[in-house]
């Protein structure tokens, strides 16, 4: 990956994980950069149970970047955000993950969030 593309990956973790602060009221920091690894989570937060690949591309493989979700993912919900220059972001969970990826959310917030 070239320095260039490996920056835009770097400021996509930033983007997504302050939109995971506005969003869902989590506490949201780049993965990476603190634990140095591969295996780490693309954004490390408070909302337990979940793990965030992130994806800041013009041409997505989408099924590539939930396969590498739910290897990383081990037992937590995988959830791919990815967009595109001047897009939204998007949020991608296979739907039978849907019910439990709610339930988390849903008990994050009834605790009091952040």
């Amino acid at each position: 990956m070239g320095s260039l593309s490996r920056q835009k990956g770097k400021r996509g973790e930033r983007e997504a994980a302050a939109e995971l602060k506005r969003v869902l009221g989590c506490t949201a920091r780049r993965g990476q950069q603190f634990s140095g690894g591969s295996e780490s989570p693309d954004v490390v937060t408070n909302l337990p149970g979940v793990h965030f690949e992130v994806k800041r591309v013009e041409k997505l493989n989408l099924q590539c970047a939930m396969d590498q979700a739910v290897r990383d993912a081990v037992r937590d919900v995988p959830v791919v955000l990815h967009r595109r220059n001047g897009a939204k972001w998007f949020v991608s969970v296979y739907l039978d993950d849907l019910p439990e990826l709610v339930d988390r959310i849903s008990e994050f917030r009834q605790k009091g969030g952040v």
